[in-house]
């Protein structure tokens, strides 16, 4: 059973009807993701972050980016752009029955080189430093994926560049 706080996040994640990251900015947010965003980038997240891996992101721009459907291309085997230092990904989803859609870190590029995989439900968060070989995705899915996804970025252009192409591509695929 979720708590009280969780379960109104997960009913009040904005409702994403297609593919794609959108930026925090482009949607329309109840008050607890506001306050959820100003949690995740406090200063006492970020030293603990710093802390964990080994990385300083105390003054790293901060990217928050939302996905809520998954097209069945989504989830390939890949790695993070050298512009981002960590990757934080939350989900909200209210159970998951699906067998496809699992979030797996992976030792190589192979889909099936399990390090560990996370089921995607309400509550459920994986962070790791962004390396050459941080390889991570999901089997296929199509449907409603829930997720929040946090970057601390190299730096301001990087945070730029990124915030600018999610905002194309949500205006692209609106039309």
């Amino acid at each position: 059973m979720l708590d009280k706080e969780l379960m109104g996040l997960v009913q009040n994640f904005p409702i994403i009807n297609s593919g794609g990251s959108f930026n925090k900015e482009d949607l329309e947010l109840s008050e607890h993701y506001h306050s959820l965003h100003d949690s995740l980038d406090s200063d006492s997240f970020r030293q603990a972050l710093s802390e964990k891996f080994k990385v300083n992101v105390i003054t790293s721009p901060i990217m928050l980016t939302y996905r809520g459907f998954s097209r069945t291309k989504d989830g390939r085997v890949h790695t993070d752009s050298k512009t981002k230092l960590l990757t934080i990904l939350i989900y909200f989803n209210d159970g998951w029955a699906a067998q496809s859609g699992k979030l797996r870190i992976l030792n190589s590029d192979d889909m099936n080189d399990i390090a560990e995989e996370v089921n995607p439900t309400a509550g459920s968060m994986v962070a790791f430093k962004v390396t050459d070989n941080c390889w991570h995705g999901y089997p296929s899915f199509e449907g409603t994926r829930n997720a929040i996804q946090v970057n601390f970025l190299a730096n301001e252009a990087a945070s730029k560049k990124h915030k600018f192409f999610h905002k194309i591509s949500a205006k692209l695929k609106s039309l």
